[in-house]
């Protein structure tokens, strides 16, 4: 087998067929290909499932079964059809890269083969990021792209994310059709000779061409993301001066703000984050910068946290030591594997140690930080009395805290939800647009990061950049900076202070208490599979349970009543009275106080990409006893609900 040895990560990577599909493979049967579609999860989100040969989700293993590659093989002659009928072109050009798993090779060259084998030219970008591969599908050099990835999932999950040219992935409607496609071909009594066909008819002088061409074509990705970010960063007020950038960039030669990256062996560790905030004049740290140098869990929640928190507190040592300067500030961030989503670590300088922000933490200065860029450039402006002069909106999923609404009401900004999945949340904001809405930020909150548009995908870059724009971006005569304007808005004037901390504007964030949606009290596995039909028998079981806790609820907390929402695809439908209704969608129910005040809620939702049940309580303020008796609750109710089908 000729091997070639990629030029950034050393990794070596096959130019012959890496699972060669063989029609008398014993391997290759259609009873195992059909038990292999029923362990996988297909959503709106991506396909997932254990592609690791041996079938465990923790396996290093480089090697993937022989269905897997036949599955691999359709769904690249599926997406090939697609790209026909969407482009009219009748050789279409498709852009195929992965995130740093071991068995994204394995995938991705029976994909290579049946794509040419259809007429598509392929361009390979090998190990990349998920933000990088789109940005490079919005330069228009190819009608869509495939990405291998399982996002936080463990090692040994793989899958397929598919996209065209606007920067993000299917919208859920597009995606669900392929799905469908997906199901009944696999279903095809021929299917597994069509696939074996497609994979040994490719021309092998093509698909050399095309290992050999992925330096090239990852140079193209690497400057598209480059030139992309920097134009998404950029922003100048309508009034004319200095762009934010150059404001930024000025306030950094006048104070010391770190950034350190637990990149864990990411598909960011070939992607532009070293160069590009070091451009910023930001002092850059890495660690496990190798691809595939993958040392703790994928998720970038609870422990996997600890390492990088670990980093900042050497950091800012270090900067302690040297008495010729000190670091204002130090953030770190751990990217998940495809390098989509980064959760934040710093330096809290009251509690003088590093700590982990919640990622619902996260998204809420995220969205502190836009709404002040609009503010700052002009593009949200309000009359005398406060009210914004243009609609202005916030996209986000079900289980968003509700700190959300607080943040937005400061700006007088409508905050519209989705069901959980990045698709629906993009379609959401794609929807107001069209309805004339300004929306500049997006994202799911119960997942940390943020999608700020043009964007239409998380990246952990822009969470950084939020976050620094908050501490550069600072008063400077008549002009407020955007943490100045934030307490204003939000009626904390008395806050503010010109030598404000990065501790200094979270403490002034609405105080919200939030299930994590990776803790141990946020995930549940049930045996039920119609959830429509656990979400009826739950609402039984609420009802009644409600009767009897209503006194409580009111004397403890001053709730007298609820409503029940539903968040199914990209709609909110409120009022609902038969949850079941939901069917497989979020069902969040708002608890309420004589005033007419929402002070908490609770929420649950079957996951579309892994096989647990997530549940959350959200409660404003800071008593952690309301959010424990709500989330007990909340697991109580599902869990029985689920064990009433025995």
């Amino acid at each position: 087998m000729a091997l070639i040895r990629h030029p950034d990560s050393g990794l070596f990577i096959a130019d012959t067929a890496v699972i060669p599909l063989k029609g008398d493979d014993p391997a290759l049967t259609k009873p195992l290909l059909d038990e292999a579609l029923d362990k996988m999860i297909l959503s709106a989100s991506g396909w997932r499932g254990i592609f690791a040969k041996n079938g465990d989700e923790e396996s290093p293993g480089e090697e993937i079964r022989a269905v897997h590659g036949v599955m691999a093989s359709v769904a690249a002659a599926l997406f090939a059809e697609y790209l026909r009928r969407k482009s009219g072109r009748e050789h279409p050009q498709v852009i195929l890269g992965m995130d740093s798993r071991p068995t994204g090779p394995a995938i991705a060259d029976p994909m290579i083969r049946t794509f040419l084998a259809q007429g598509c030219g392929v361009r390979f970008a090998f190990i990349i990021a998920a933000p990088e591969i789109m940005a490079y599908a919005r330069t228009g050099k190819a009608q869509g792209f495939v990405y291998i990835s399982a996002s936080h999932n463990p090692i040994g999950h793989n899958g397929l994310k598919f996209g065209l040219t606007d920067g993000g992935v299917l919208s859920a409607p597009e995606a669900l059709l392929l799905i469908e496609e997906f199901r009944a071909r696999i279903a095809e009594d021929q299917i597994i000779p069509q696939a074996v066909s497609w994979v040994s008819s490719a021309d092998i002088r093509e698909v050399t061409g095309v290992y050999r061409g992925l330096q090239a074509v990852k140079a193209e990705a690497y400057e598209a993301y480059l030139d992309f970010t920097r134009e998404l960063t950029g922003g100048r007020p309508e009034s004319g001066g200095d762009s934010l950038l150059e404001v930024m960039t000025r306030s950094l030669r006048k104070q010391v703000l770190v950034v350190a990256a637990d990149f864990n062996g990411s598909g960011r560790t070939l992607s532009i984050d070293r160069e590009f905030l070091s451009s910023l004049g930001l002092r850059f740290y890495g660690m496990s910068e190798k691809p595939r140098e993958i040392v703790h869990r994928i998720v970038p929640e609870g422990e996997s946290l600890e390492p990088c928190r670990l980093f900042v507190e050497q950091l800012h040592g270090s900067f302690q030591d040297n008495p010729a300067e000190t670091a204002a500030a130090v953030i770190g961030y751990v990217p998940d594997c495809d390098g989509d989503r980064g959760n934040l670590v710093f330096w809290d300088e009251g509690a003088g140690r590093a700590r982990a922000l919640e990622a619902q933490e996260v998204f809420a200065l995220a969205c502190v930080s836009e709404l002040a860029h609009l503010v700052w450039t002009g593009e949200l402006r309000f009359d005398n009395k406060g009210n914004a002069l243009r609609k202005v909106a916030i996209a986000v999923n079900g289980p968003t805290s509700m700190r959300i609404d607080r943040i937005a009401k400061a700006f007088d900004a409508a905050v519209f939800r989705s069901e959980v999945g990045e698709a629906n949340v993009v379609g959401l904001a794609r929807k107001l647009r069209e309805q004339g809405y300004l929306v500049r930020i997006l994202g799911e909150g119960s997942a940390g990061g943020n999608i700020t548009h043009p964007s239409a995908v998380r990246d952990p870059i822009n969470t950084v950049l939020a976050l620094i724009k908050l501490l550069t971006i600072r008063s400077e005569g008549d002009r407020k900076g955007f943490f100045e304007l934030w307490c204003d808005l939000s009626d904390q004037a008395e806050v503010y202070h010109p030598d404000f901390t990065l501790t200094d504007i979270i403490a002034a964030l609405p105080p919200f208490i939030t299930t994590g949606s990776y803790t141990p009290e946020a995930l549940l596995r049930v045996k039920t599979a119609d959830h429509g039909l656990l979400k009826n028998r739950y609402q039984e079981l609420f009802l009644r349970e409600w009767e009897e806790r209503k006194d409580y609820l009111h004397t403890r907390y001053g709730i007298t009543g609820w409503s029940a929402t539903a968040f199914v695809g990209m709609e909110e439908k409120r009022g609902l009275t038969r949850f079941g209704d939901a069917g497989r969608g979020g069902v969040k129910i708002l608890f309420s106080t004589k005033t007419g005040h929402t002070p908490a809620c609770i929420w649950m939702r079957g996951s579309g990409t892994e096989p647990v049940f997530r549940v959350m309580a959200d409660v404003e303020g800071s008593d952690k006893r309301m959010e424990r008796d709500l989330i007990e609750w909340q697991r109580h109710l599902v869990t029985q609900a689920d064990e009433a089908g025995d």
